[in-house]
């Protein structure tokens, strides 16, 4: 190859493939590990089905109900209280209350994973600068991943359907409750916490009596945000098998039908409205608490 071609267009020749070797390591694993996945994928499907049946019990009044008394309590505002009650009604008149209740148990089943996981690996990173060394360039790349990404391999070691969605959406939602706990912990002031190792406490009980309660208001902010990632993970994993509002708008799409696709739509957004709101009322409270 001559210089000129060198220098117009990148050698094909130089290309590494990267990409076979992780796709091969993770079927690798996938194949020799196939139980543990199994078993993981058992105890998801149980615990998402779980949490599905418990909220199709709830009569679509009472959960109506509950959505208006919980919105009055952290908004006192009846106007906001009977719209998102009204909001809700309308996804049922929609006819998409079991497609909402199915979504609302993968979100639920992923945000409470991210804030187990991410909850510690956050306090572990404002407590560790090797830590911090470590996870921070991985909180950046999985940050900046297309969100298409993350569904290759959860297929490959999943399989498809509730569980492979609820790890795709876990990976892509957990980095805001990391940073946000961090952020939060390592922010507090530092005369507090000398003053509470002054008085003899040790750096557990600092952190569990002053840090942790200090910064309650900013790691619910990441709580808020983790719950909103989950929710843009809705439709996206709608095609590794999700079912779910996401589904509704996928079969929609590929039907060419606007309407169909429009309602499950509508659903979406307004169910991710209540949520962020609700949650932010939560965080105002807690900012209350400790003022």
């Amino acid at each position: 190859m001559s210089l000129l071609e060198i220098a117009s267009s990148f050698p094909e020749e130089w290309k590494v493939n990267i990409g076979d070797a992780v796709d091969n390591f993770i079927k690798s694993i996938s194949i020799k590990y196939q139980a543990f996945f199994d078993a993981i994928k058992a105890a998801g499907i149980w615990i998402v089905n779980s949490i599905n049946s418990i909220l199709m019990m709830i009569p679509w009044w009472l959960f109506i109900i509950l959505i208006v008394a919980l919105t009055y309590y952290v908004t006192k505002k009846v106007r906001t209280s009977l719209l998102y009650g009204g909001l809700i009604t309308l996804i049922g008149f929609f006819g998409l209350w079991s497609h909402m209740m199915e979504t609302l148990s993968i979100v639920i089943t992923s945000v409470a994973i991210s804030l187990l996981l991410g909850f510690p690996l956050g306090v572990l990173i404002a407590l560790s600068k090797k830590a911090e060394k470590i996870i921070r360039p991985i909180l950046d790349m999985m940050q900046t991943m297309p969100t298409f990404v993350y569904l290759v391999p959860a297929v490959i070691l999943f399989g498809v359907g509730k569980v492979p969605a609820i790890m795709a959406t876990t990976i892509y939602s957990i980095v805001p409750m990391i940073r946000m706990t961090n952020h939060g912990i390592s922010h507090v002031d530092k005369e507090v916490i000398e003053a509470a190792r002054a008085f003899g406490s040790t750096t557990m009980q600092t952190l569990l009596k002053v840090q942790i309660p200090q910064s309650l208001s900013t790691i619910m902010t990441g709580m808020n945000q983790t719950l909103m990632m989950a929710m843009s993970m809705v439709v996206t994993c709608s095609l590794i098998g999700a079912n779910g509002l996401g589904m509704e708008i996928l079969v929609a799409t590929n039907r060419t039908e606007m309407g169909k696709a429009l309602l499950p739509g509508l659903a979406i957004v307004f169910l991710a409205i209540i949520l962020d709101r609700l949650t932010q009322g939560i965080v105002k409270k807690s900012e209350k608490i400790y003022e």
